[in-house]
C-alpha cells in the first residue's frame, strides 16, 4: 500500500538582517557648505563626489589615528592632547602656528568661547578644567 508523505519539518531561522550596521556619516549638506566656503567655485556632481568619498575617508583616518594616541596613552578616551599632537604630525600645528590661532581663525565665536581659556573679572577662568 503507498505511505503518505509526510512533510520534513526545517527548524525556523532566526530573523536577523543580512545588512551591515551603518556607519554614521556627515551630512552631505555640511560638506557642500564647507567645500564651497574653501573653494569659493562651482564644482560639479562628479567632483563633488569625489569630495564626499575623500572626506569620508579622511575622518575615518582621523578617528583611527586619534583612537591610537589614546590606546598607546592606556586611555579610552580622547582629549584635547591627543588631537594637538595628530595637528602637530599633520602639520597644521607648528611653533608659529598654534592650536587657538587655528580656532580663532577657523571657528565660529561660540566654539572658541568653549575651546579657549579666557580671564574674566573675579579672577576666573572660563571654561574651567
Amino acid at each position: 500500500p503507498l505511505q503518505l508523505l509526510q512533510p520534513k519539518t526545517v527548524p525556523k531561522k532566526l530573523r536577523t538582517s543580512q545588512r551591515k550596521p551603518r556607519e554614521p556619516q556627515i551630512p552631505r549638506s555640511l560638506i557642500k557648505e564647507i567645500f564651497r566656503h574653501f573653494a569659493k567655485m562651482p564644482v560639479t556632481r562628479d567632483a563633488f563626489k569625489i569630495v564626499e568619498k575623500c572626506t569620508e575617508r579622511y575622518f575615518r583616518q582621523l578617528s583611527d589615528d586619534l583612537e591610537a594616541y589614546a590606546h598607546h596613552a592606556g586611555r579610552k578616551t580622547v582629549e584635547m592632547a591627543d588631537l594637538e599632537v595628530l595637528m602637530r604630525r599633520q602639520r597644521l600645528v607648528t611653533d608659529k602656528m598654534p592650536l587657538n590661532v587655528l580656532i580663532e581663525n577657523y571657528l565660529p565665536l561660540e566654539y572658541r568661547k568653549l575651546l579657549i581659556p579666557v580671564a574674566v573679572s573675579g579672577n576666573k577662568v572660563i571654561p574651567s578644567k
